[in-house]
């Protein structure tokens, strides 16, 4: 009955946020290539390529979601050396991040809407073995299709703020039945174990196993990213101030900071990363503003001295960038709310800063605040006297490197614990 009235609502829901839905869409460009596949229409050539492959389908929404399902997928491809994956993706960023990071035995597909006769064609051609949602993506007919073919399911880093707890609790007559039928819950922490369970999520199907955003055990130890740095004559050895996955509002602040300092550091150097690439125009526009010559990564060639700013248009390749920052400030935490993952930088040894909306991080930045391994600052006289108090002090910046490090450690090999609890459950299915 409550996947009736679902059904019976989702074209009514559609009409209603179609569109938003197409003005982010192509906002963020790329919406025209395979629009099919989001309404369960794939080509001859996907049809074949796919048939007989019974693959586990692993689903990520964008960027972020992608980033955790590859990790987990190159350590369920160990553990299962003939293994083969579908990664659909919601967002166009995320299936481009998929599409340039993939291997040769992983397809790249957008996901179909969540409507069952849609659904359905997709599990015709995708034909799983095995389904992992990443983090809180569950979709009722996605599960109900899942359930009927007798093909397990898996919730992978499923972390669940109070906040949303609160939310689905509102709906818990309507969820619980869908929750109750996931097979195995994969959860970062105890606590977010607890709010799955007050959900209906069956206890013994619910473990902790650390969060894979903060599993930095395969980090690597050089990239071509930067490389590319290098190879643009930009000084690495300069002091460089970098914002990353800022948001509108924050580069201009991160802009004044650095106009500000360079009195007292004339080599400094700035690095922006905008969350989202498509603002990289309107970022450019504001650095010629302040008179600040720039090099967007995607063109940059021999940028050198004359430059006072890279700015990074691509995506997928923040991580390795951290690498030559001198200090860190964690966007979407001065002029929007949520926050961007701090673990990153983190895992590259540089001392982060963040405003105070890092809500969808609290749990780590509250330990991260205690244990002495970041610094939150409140506007933009923060960020500079705090920023050029850890220009002057190294050993400050290595005393909150060291301790954010201590802080992410017991996050490492998430994925692993993860990858091992799947092939249990999926071994025991196949029984």
């Amino acid at each position: 009955m409550i996947r009736l009235i679902y059904n019976l609502l989702w074209p009514i829901g559609l009409l209603l946020f179609l569109p938003s839905y197409l003005a982010k869409m192509f906002r963020r460009g790329g919406y025209r290539e395979n629009f099919g596949q989001r309404l369960g229409f794939y080509s001859t050539e996907c049809r074949q390529h796919s048939h007989g492959r019974n693959p586990t389908w692993i689903h990520a929404v964008s960027v972020g979601e992608v980033v955790i399902a590859l990790k987990l997928a190159e350590q369920s491809r160990a553990l299962q050396p003939n293994l083969n994956c579908v990664l659909t993706t919601t967002t166009t960023t995320g299936h481009a991040l998929a599409r340039k990071s993939a291997p040769n035995w992983m397809d790249v597909l957008y996901a179909p809407l969540d409507f069952w006769p849609v659904m359905r064609r997709a599990f015709g051609v995708i034909a799983p073995q095995r389904i992992i949602l990443i983090e809180a993506e569950v979709w009722p007919n996605l599960v109900a299709e899942a359930r009927r073919r007798k093909i397990p399911i898996i919730l992978a880093n499923a972390r669940l703020s109070p906040r949303s707890e609160r939310r689905f609790r509102r709906f818990r007559f309507f969820v619980a039945p869908i929750f109750r039928r996931l097979d195995l819950v994969c959860v970062p922490s105890s606590e977010d174990g607890e709010r799955w369970k007050n959900l209906g999520v069956t206890p013994s199907r619910i473990h902790p196993v650390g969060n894979i955003k903060y599993d930095v055990s395969n980090q690597p130890r050089s990239s071509a990213e930067l490389q590319r740095f290098i190879e643009t004559g930009i000084d690495t050895t300069r002091p460089i101030l970098f914002g990353g996955s800022t948001h509108r509002g924050e580069e201009k602040i991160l802009t004044d900071v650095f106009c500000a300092l360079r009195s007292e550091f004339p080599n400094l150097f700035l690095v922006l990363a905008p969350r989202h690439a498509e603002r990289a125009r309107e970022v450019e526009s504001e650095l010629r503003s302040r008179s600040l010559r720039s090099v967007r990564r995607s063109v940059a060639d021999q940028a050198g001295q004359s430059s006072d700013c890279l700015l990074i248009d691509t995506t997928g390749e923040l991580p390795s960038w951290y690498k030559v920052a001198t200090v860190v400030f964690i966007g979407k935490s001065l002029t929007a709310h949520g926050g961007q993952n701090p673990v990153e930088a983190i895992s590259a040894g540089k001392p982060v800063l963040f405003g105070p909306h890092m809500e969808n991080f609290a749990d780590l930045v509250k330990q991260l605040i205690a244990e002495g391994g970041a610094l939150c600052i409140q506007n933009l006289q923060e960020l500079m006297e705090q920023s050029r108090r850890l220009l002057r002090d190294p050993a400050e910046r290595e005393k909150l490197a060291v301790n954010a490090l201590r802080v992410i450690q017991p996050h490492r090999e998430a994925a692993v614990r993860t990858a091992t609890l799947i092939e249990k459950i999926s071994a025991r299915r196949s029984l």
